[in-house]
């Protein structure tokens, strides 16, 4: 099984946000499924539309290689633990890494795009095509405020806008949505996806870097300043 190489040197400080096309998780050769704990493929078993079962697919095999490059394990022991405090059992619920009680995990998919988050404390993710358009009124007030609203509706085009809220709100709602949160948000034009990423730590953004070669360990992630907003 192949190693993800020694993590980036701000691991166990940072937050490790990173975004890519279903396409090009799958296609690294040491992201495939059976890196996945039995719970996991038995949830892939029951998705029956191919192409979600490949963003699920892709999704949790990227916050396997954030788990990886933040704690310096291999994949097959970085996989994300999900447990449901309202009905007592595993399977579903916020994620979590087994025995780091301090890393947040968190990640997203959406018709052939990606994210994955993974680092101290409480951490949200979410992307969104750029071109897609959030729901109607009544979904968006779940998450966004009146005054957010009304500021994005005054726009000549207020799908972009609204768009940017929506991602915001789903990473903040995903980390807790707790007041000390620092909220992220950018457009990635060459996958054409808006994502967000919401923490109390500082974040390093990063796309998928091309494959590594056998005699050489993958990149580390350029760093992006994280800017503060309060939900």
């Amino acid at each position: 099984m192949s190693s993800p190489g020694p993590p980036p040197t701000n691991a166990g400080r940072a937050v490790l946000a990173v975004v890519a096309t279903t396409d090009e998780v799958l296609a690294r050769p040491e992201l495939h499924e059976g890196v996945l704990a039995p719970w996991e493929r038995r949830r892939l078993d029951r998705i029956r539309v191919p192409a979600r079962r490949d963003d699920v697919l892709a999704a949790r095999l990227l916050v396997r290689l954030c788990a990886a490059r933040c704690t310096g394990l291999p994949l097959g022991e970085s996989g994300p633990e999900q447990y449901c405090a309202e009905c007592g059992r595993t399977g579903h619920g916020r994620p979590r890494l087994d025995g780091r009680p301090d890393f947040g995990v968190s990640l997203s998919h959406a018709d052939g795009l990606v994210a994955a988050a993974v680092g101290p404390g409480p951490v949200g993710v979410d992307v969104e095509p750029a071109t897609r358009r959030p729901g109607p009124p009544s979904v968006l007030r779940r998450f966004l405020s009146e005054a957010d609203l009304r500021e994005a509706a005054a726009r000549q085009d207020p799908g972009p806008a609204l768009l940017r809220l929506w991602v915001r709100g789903e990473a903040l709602f995903k980390a807790g949505g707790g007041t000390r949160l620092g909220l992220l948000e950018w457009t990635d034009g060459a996958r054409g996806a808006v994502a967000a990423v919401a923490a109390e730590a500082p974040v390093t953004t990063s796309t998928l870097s091309p494959p590594a070669r056998e005699d050489g360990p993958p990149c580390s992630p350029p760093p992006a300043r994280l800017r503060r907003r309060c939900p």
